[in-house]
């Protein structure tokens, strides 16, 4: 179950991960200058339309909004993508490799 405050602190965490103010975030979307406050704050929630608009502007899916795990989905994807690309050995490598950074 999804606690009450998580959509906000996710918001925030990705917010800052892309290093752009709640301000400059709120304009961006259309909305007053302290939409985006609101939101972390808990004070309020987006609507539907809106949370596809934040996903829109954070680069990500709504799956990867809620993949809380995936402190970075726009990494993910890129090191996904560039795990595609390589060999079946080369994958294997990649995967001992991240075994070992644990």
């Amino acid at each position: 179950m999804i606690d009450e405050n998580y959509v906000g602190d996710r918001i925030a965490m990705l917010r800052m991960a892309k290093n752009v103010s709640a301000r400059e975030m709120s304009l961006a979307l259309g909305q007053s200058q302290n939409y985006i406050n609101t939101i972390e704050n808990h004070k309020s929630d987006p609507s539907m339309q809106l949370f596809l608009y934040i996903c829109e502007y954070l680069d990500i899916s709504p799956k990867d909004f809620f993949d809380e795990d995936n402190k970075s989905p726009k990494t993910l994807d890129k090191t996904v993508e560039a795990v595609k690309r390589l060999n079946r050995d080369q994958q294997k490598l990649i995967i001992e490799l991240a075994k070992e950074m644990k």
